[in-house]
């Protein structure tokens, strides 16, 4: 039965917010067949708001009016939307490269791993006092990369002398941080005996700590709290054991940050896949939401169309894949009757925010309308030809973007929000204005787009290049002159 008392909202623990009841289904690789969206919608529909949150985990959350009854419950775990062992359903947050098994730029197709790894939590019960939170990455060596998004643990595919290998990547910073390479590198073939003996000593760490009430059951400690407490090179020492193997040194020097990530937003609109032929449509979802009419036409063209499912992303958005390109024009013009875009320069594309105060103690904003009053503005004035991105966040804790944006529209208790450009001395970027008014925003952001566009040195200036330089002083007067 559901409970509504969970830090880490899932199905089986949901948790009360001002607007519903809040579940969270996790998707392993973020992937949904049109059949599970048929089944989620008619849930929605009878219980729900009508409506579909995709996460920034490529996950997806509803909120009903009532908890779920039991037999909606079961239905969910026969279809696969759920885990078969409700104790462990929290932990498969297992992230992978939407564009896995399709992408003529990958090393390996990681979907086996993350299949092969579910697998095994549902054989393994004990693993539930683990924090919700324990989240693992397979990063394939893709396009679209992942290798930058927080996670506790992360596998970034490498080839050496024509073997491929798994570069070790372990979530050592703060919340929000992306993992950093540890100087491990692990074959394909010892993945899963690899990540299971991390495992292990991360739930013997969790088991120890119980047991002295360091920590409570409802809130076990995080995989970096053991990294703290006891080093990486203790750690791997007690995985070693576990292993009776040594693990390998990697012979690569880490790649600078700048370099694991994806270019911001290149998986929207059209691509091809390494399947000869066949092309997949990356669609923007509007604050990564969609009503529940909108996924059952997305569920449709995937069935018609393309191979039968939906693959989420990290960026609150989807991919539909496996389209012939003959197809191309019918499926591209069925996204757009229904009220979505493929165009990684709408406004929309680049723009994430919370769920605000209506969905969330801690805010104090309503990011949701606030943000969709910018980009409806933005629509109807400006033309971008390169995305930026907006993060608009009802307090602090960054929840919906914990990567650094290009404009950070902060909300605080005065139900007015800060505002931050570029790159600063906090993740939020340099403070351009302390305390600005929600129903100002949309003209502001209009008149600093328009500023950047006509006053860059070139076409190739980004956003966050231009702001980085300018004098903020300076940039406010020419706003407020605009």
């Amino acid at each position: 039965m559901q409970s509504t008392t969970a830090i880490c909202p899932s199905l089986f623990n949901a948790t009360t917010a001002q607007d519903g009841i809040l579940s969270r289904i996790r998707l392993p690789a973020g992937l949904i067949t049109s059949t599970q969206c048929e089944v989620l919608t008619e849930v929605v529909n009878q219980f729900g708001n009508g409506e579909i949150q995709i996460t920034n985990r490529a996950n997806l959350q509803i909120r009903t009016s009532q908890a779920l009854p039991e037999e909606v419950l079961l239905d969910f775990q026969d279809y696969g939307l759920a885990s078969s062992t409700e104790s462990t359903d929290g932990l498969r947050n297992m992230m992978a490269s939407p564009s896995a098994g399709i992408d003529v730029h990958a090393k390996i197709n990681t979907i086996p791993l993350v299949k092969a790894w579910n697998f095994y939590l549902l054989q393994h019960p004990e693993l539930a006092i683990l924090s919700n939170k324990f989240s693992i990455c397979f990063d394939g060596g893709e396009a679209i990369r992942v290798s930058d998004r927080p996670n506790d643990i992360c596998l970034v595919a490498i080839e050496t002398k024509s073997e491929i290998y798994f570069d070790l990547h372990l979530g050592l910073g703060d919340r929000g941080d992306s993992p950093a390479p540890v100087g491990v590198v692990i074959h394909h073939n010892q993945v899963l005996e690899v990540l299971a003996a991390l495992t292990e000593v991360y739930r013997q760490y969790t088991e120890q700590k119980l047991e002295q009430k360091i920590y409570s059951r409802s809130r076990p400690p995080r995989l970096r709290e053991l990294l703290h407490d006891w080093g990486v090179e203790k750690y791997l020492d007690l995985v070693e054991q576990q292993l009776s193997y040594s693990l390998r040194p990697s012979p690569l020097a880490p790649l600078p940050l700048g370099e694991r990530g994806t270019r911001a937003y290149e998986h929207l609109g059209i691509h091809a896949q390494k399947q000869s032929g066949l092309f997949y449509i990356g669609v923007v979802v509007t604050l990564g939401r969609l009503t529940s009419p909108q996924l059952a036409g997305l569920a449709s063209l995937a069935k018609q169309y393309g191979g039968g499912a939906l693959r989420l992303t990290p960026w609150q958005n989807l991919l539909i894949t496996d389209i012939a390109e003959a197809d191309l024009e019918q499926v591209t013009q069925e996204i757009l009757n229904l009220g979505l875009y493929i165009s990684a320069h709408h406004p929309y594309a680049a723009i994430a925010a919370c769920s605000g105060y209506k969905g969330c103690k801690s805010a104090f904003t309503d990011t949701q309308s606030d943000a969709k009053a910018i980009a409806s503005h933005l629509e109807k004035c400006i033309q971008l030809d390169d995305p930026i991105n907006l993060h608009v966040s009802g307090c602090d804790k960054s929840c919906a973007q914990h990567h650094a944006s290009d404009i950070a529209i902060i909300g605080q208790a005065s139900e007015t929000y800060k505002v931050y450009v570029g790159d600063g001395e906090i993740n939020f970027g340099r403070e351009l204005y302390a305390e600005y008014a929600a129903h100002e925003l949309p003209h502001l952001m209009e008149r600093l787009i328009n500023i950047y566009q006509n006053q860059r040195q070139n076409p190739e200036q980004s956003f966050r290049e231009f702001v980085n330089q300018c004098n903020l002083q300076e940039l406010r007067e020419v706003i407020s002159h605009a």
